[in-house]
């Protein structure tokens, strides 16, 4: 499983940024693991995997983080 350090989080939009080997990824508060969004700071060291494919609304916007657990 890939690990990153969070980027930065926009915790008013519900989102954030994972710095990972090979660059920046997106991941949304609802992947985080048991629901603990509030509790992720940035700089912190995370877990996760990658998914690509269209999101939820049938949108390809690349590739997204998924089971994004603190380390």
């Amino acid at each position: 499983m890939p690990q990153g350090i969070i980027k930065k989080i926009a915790a008013d939009r519900g989102f954030g940024f994972i710095s990972a080997t090979g660059g920046d990824i997106f991941f949304h508060h609802t992947v985080v693991a048991d629901g603990k969004f509030d509790e992720l700071k940035e700089g912190q060291s995370v877990t996760f995997e990658v998914e690509t494919g269209p999101d939820e609304r049938g949108r390809d916007k690349g590739p997204r983080a998924v089971s994004v657990t603190p380390v």
